[in-house]
């Protein structure tokens, strides 16, 4: 049964001026693993981050660094989850894709339980 959806999209220029304005923005938002990432892949992670949070849909504030977005080794994306993300999705499974292309980079999250 389908729990919770969600999709989110990001302007790649946009968030790059924000990374620009902001510094200390790329360690708020990613795990050390994830913040040397091209410009385009950040932005994937952090719609997914969101998206990720719509579908949850918590009763208060997550953290950033409790979901990161992993690759396998087939290049298929995935969340790692810690701390309070890891017990809200406890037993669910969680579908996560991820596209950018023309200047967009957009996420779809889809939890099962």
């Amino acid at each position: 049964m389908i729990d919770g959806i969600g999709i989110d999209v990001v302007d790649i220029a946009r968030f790059q001026e924000s990374l620009e304005r902001t510094p200390s923005l790329r360690e708020k938002l990613f795990t050390e693993a994830e913040r040397d990432k091209s410009l385009q892949s950040l932005a994937a992670r952090f719609a997914a981050k969101e998206a990720l949070y719509k579908a949850l849909s918590p009763q208060h504030g997550l953290h950033w660094h409790d979901a990161e977005v992993i690759n396998h080794e087939n290049g298929k994306p995935d969340f790692l989850f810690r701390g309070q993300i890891a017990d809200l999705v406890d037993g669910a499974s969680v579908h996560l894709s991820l596209s950018h292309d023309a200047g967009i980079a957009s996420a779809m999250v889809v939890i099962e339980r």
